[in-house]
């Protein structure tokens, strides 16, 4: 989850301009741009939300990606740029950049979202596709796409970089200290197999807190499992690797 200090009921234009510059892209339509921001839980219809511009641009981002893969790795094969794909485009990635670029303080939300305080950053990578559908609508599919290459450059080389396409250590480390100040740990929790081949049951632990261990084939291999579960779980979702 992500905090925040206080959602707006509306953006003024003044908001509007700082958003615009946030995005480096400025809308001709100000009205699509406050209704990309704008959550279901805040519209008076589903309508008039987001939801259908995340629709879009979860498409759109899909396609801009695969082009830009296309044309930078043109020796990798079908499998690796499928690999890299799923990792740019996946929720936590959009999550991560809708809050590098610091959109929060424009988020359009309900009460139902603000009275906790936190926000699952599985809202923020909606939003952020919800503004990558607003430019394709404002600006054209060379807009969106040149907005995508600019603000997903980093992610896209990172997860080329990464054999196993994420480092979900290194993610969950800075999304504990950021939101919570601490750093987790990890402690094994069970191991079996012959000591020339052994398997570690592993268990990221932050604060007092111990989240889903994960059986891994080497304690790197489990940890980044482990790390994995504390993410899901920290944004109230199920375990992807459950300990068996």
């Amino acid at each position: 989850m992500s905090r925040f200090n206080e959602a707006p009921a509306d953006l003024t234009d003044h908001m509007l301009a700082e958003l615009e510059e946030k995005l480096r892209y400025q809308f001709s339509d100000k009205p699509l741009l406050r209704r990309c921001m704008t959550h279901a839980s805040a519209a008076p219809t589903r309508l008039e939300s987001n939801e259908r511009l995340e629709f879009l641009g979860d498409s759109i981002l899909g396609a801009v990606v695969c082009e830009v893969l296309f044309a930078r790795f043109p020796e990798s094969p079908e499998g690796e740029l499928t690999r890299i794909k799923s990792v740019v485009v996946s929720r936590d990635t959009c999550a991560e950049v809708f809050e590098s670029l610091d959109l929060m303080p424009y988020l359009i939300l309900g009460r139902g979202i603000t009275v906790n305080r936190s926000i699952p950053r599985s809202v923020l990578a909606t939003v952020f596709e919800a503004l990558v559908g607003g430019i394709v609508l404002d600006g054209g599919y060379e807009a969106a796409k040149t907005f995508l290459v600019d603000v997903m450059d980093a992610s896209i080389t990172a997860a080329a970089e990464s054999s196993t396409g994420v480092n979900f250590k290194s993610l969950l480390q800075q999304h504990t200290q950021k939101q919570f100040g601490a750093t987790p740990t990890y402690k094994v929790q069970d191991e079996k197999g012959p000591d020339h081949s052994k398997c570690f049951c592993i268990a990221a632990v932050l604060n007092e807190r111990i989240f889903t261990p994960a059986w891994g084939a080497s304690k790197k291999a489990a940890e980044q499992r482990a790390a994995e579960n504390a993410l899901a779980e920290l944004d109230d979702l199920n375990p992807p690797h459950p300990a068996e």
